[in-house]
């Protein structure tokens, strides 16, 4: 019984930090590697539209914007996606403080 209201708390534990992750000022790279290894590494299994949904979640709401125009079905397809788009939103911001 202890057992079971220890693992209970503990994954619950775990999915609150996961639920939590945010960019923050991190890449989108950096953003996705994070899920990535917090899932791997805390052996995290949830469906792949949740997965996704959570990664939006953590994307500024410029590049979510973009993202949701489109339709992916892969986690991966999307981060390298959201990064093109990151990449060109920091080219447009340095072309427009020079003028």
């Amino acid at each position: 019984m202890i057992k079971m209201l220890v693992l209970s708390h503990y994954y619950r534990e775990l999915y609150q930090r996961l639920q939590n992750l945010s960019r923050g000022s991190k890449s989108v790279e950096d953003h996705h590697k994070k899920i990535k290894i917090f899932m791997i590494r805390d052996n995290v299994v949830e469906d792949r539209e949740v997965t996704i949904a959570r990664f939006l979640n953590g994307l500024n709401r410029k590049i979510t914007n973009m993202i949701e125009l489109q339709n992916y079905i892969e986690l991966k397809d999307m981060a390298h996606m959201a990064t093109k788009i990151e990449r060109q939103l920091k080219k447009k911001e340095q072309h427009t403080s020079r003028r």
